[in-house]
């Protein structure tokens, strides 16, 4: 089925109409969902396993950082648009419309588990006693709404039971630490279903975002599904691409900001992904490479792009230890690194796939004491990295530097690029940085006695003499 040309056109969105909405998941996905949903007006229930954890979240007690989401959660919970149930019975019985935004496992090989999905839609077929929607919203394999619709088929038929539904797909573009304001303020919405009902129950729920310049693309399922597995894997070609256009810019005595400043400026291409580092991290760009990968294959395909990506990924990673252990002539046996950034992007706490991991682990594998730092990970850090030797925590990025032979940051928290670096310098016993996504200002730290090395930027040594003036 093809997008509805009308409504991308511009053509007018439907009067607003609350519906009554169930998500399954409270976990990232599921409360950015739910808590936006009530925002938009709608009466929305979220179910997941657990009474107590169900009642932690009623009062806005997240177990993990997203800005924006609490005040949301606890704003509806005032108005009473947003209740949390640990009982399917309860939960299937509110919604008109049930999404399903329990989590999907990604494995090294690309194979995704859809077990707690088709699970979840088993719980509703075993229930449900009326007509709904059933929406799939999280990243899952191309066909996992055809096995949904099968799953439920099946459900109803154990009962003797014969009810209509549809099944819709409408996969999420929220990027962790802002994921609130993608859903409130989406750059598409896209949609995916083979019935027209369905489609036009979707566009009711959406309204309120559809009054603003918002496209509504409508599409099949498997090609909705598809859709967000290719946005995040093109993000992830162009920042690998970015990369390696970084490592030959260094050859050829070439500024990579100054080309990316270019690049950005073509309006087609627009600006994200175009700031080359020390590689990619986080639940979805690493999973859905390799999803895309598995794809390939077992459809008997060779896509070298897609395991260059991943390769490329790889390879940057290791760019930043490798740099520092260059530098100090593969010696670093009682060195002290501080390393500023633990989580895989700023915003978040998560550490999934973070770069950092890499860095940390080669580092200590050369025998160097790590000092590491982040402004929202920390928590998450200490607990990953319980018992690991010579890795400590500061507790603010001075602490982290001090007596350090050389600073790596990793991570592009505003606050590393706005530090006092006189400050910084007084601390360390080096003066060595490696900044791993650019956010130093090269000239300045040059003047104050550092040595500097970005990615795709020239390598800056400092003369001894300015150093010595700047301790």
């Amino acid at each position: 089925m093809r997008a509805d040309d009308a409504a991308s056109a511009g053509a007018r969105p439907p009067a607003f109409e609350p519906l009554t909405v169930t998500v399954f998941g409270a976990g990232h996905v599921g409360l950015v969902i739910a808590a936006g949903l009530a925002e938009l007006g709608h009466s929305v229930q979220c179910m997941d396993v657990g009474a107590a954890r169900m009642a932690q979240l009623a009062r806005a007690e997240l177990p993990f950082h997203e800005p924006g989401l609490a005040e949301l959660i606890a704003r509806h919970g005032m108005t009473g648009r947003l209740r949390f149930t640990a009982s399917a019975d309860e939960a299937v019985a509110h919604g008109r419309v049930q999404f399903i935004a329990v989590g999907a496992s990604g494995f090294e090989s690309g194979w995704t588990d859809v077990h707690h999905v088709l699970a979840v839609a088993r719980s509703i077929g075993e229930r449900m006693s009326r007509e709904l929607l059933i929406v799939s919203a999280g990243t899952v394999p191309v066909g996992t709404a055809e096995r949904v619709h099968e799953v439920i088929v099946a459900a109803l038929a154990r009962r003797g039971v014969t009810l209509p539904f549809s099944v819709a797909t409408s996969p999420t573009f929220l990027r962790q630490g802002q994921a609130v304001d993608d859903f409130l303020q989406p750059e598409r919405i896209v949609a995916g279903a083979d019935a027209p009902g369905a489609l036009q129950l979707l566009k009711r729920l959406y309204a309120p975002l559809l009054q603003l310049p918002t496209p509504w693309l409508a599409m099949g399922l498997r090609d909705a599904e598809f859709t967000k597995h290719a946005c995040n894997t093109m993000l992830a070609a162009r920042i690998s691409l970015m990369n390696d256009l970084a490592l030959l810019a260094e050859q050829l005595h070439v500024d990579i900001g100054e080309v990316a400043r270019g690049m950005a400026s073509d309006t087609p291409m627009g600006a994200q992904g175009l700031s080359p580092g020390c590689g990619f991290g986080g639940p979805n760009l690493p999973a859905d490479v390799r999803a895309m990968r598995r794809s390939a294959t077992d459809s008997g395909l060779s896509l070298p792009m897609l395991d260059a990506i991943e390769q490329a990924n790889e390879r940057q990673k290791t760019l930043l230890p490798w740099h520092i252990i260059q530098a100090f002539d593969g010696h670093l046996a009682g060195r002290r690194i501080a390393l500023w950034g633990l989580a895989f992007k700023p915003g978040t706490d998560s550490l999934c796939e973070a770069p950092s991991e890499a860095v940390i682990q080669a580092l200590l594998a050369e025998g160097a004491e790590v000092v590491a730092y982040d402004p929202l990970a920390m928590p998450a850090a200490r607990e990953r990295y319980a018992g690991l030797p010579r890795l400590r925590f500061a507790a603010d990025p001075f602490g982290a530097v001090v007596g350090a032979d050389a600073l790596a940051i990793v991570t592009d928290w505003p606050e590393f690029s706005q530090v006092d670096w006189r400050k910084v310098r007084r601390c360390m016993e080096g003066h060595r940085v490696f900044d791993g996504r650019n956010v130093c200002p090269a000239d300045e730290l040059v003047e104050l006695g550092f040595s500097y090395r970005g990615v795709g930027r020239a390598v800056h040594e400092a003369p001894s003499e300015s150093m010595a003036h700047a301790r």
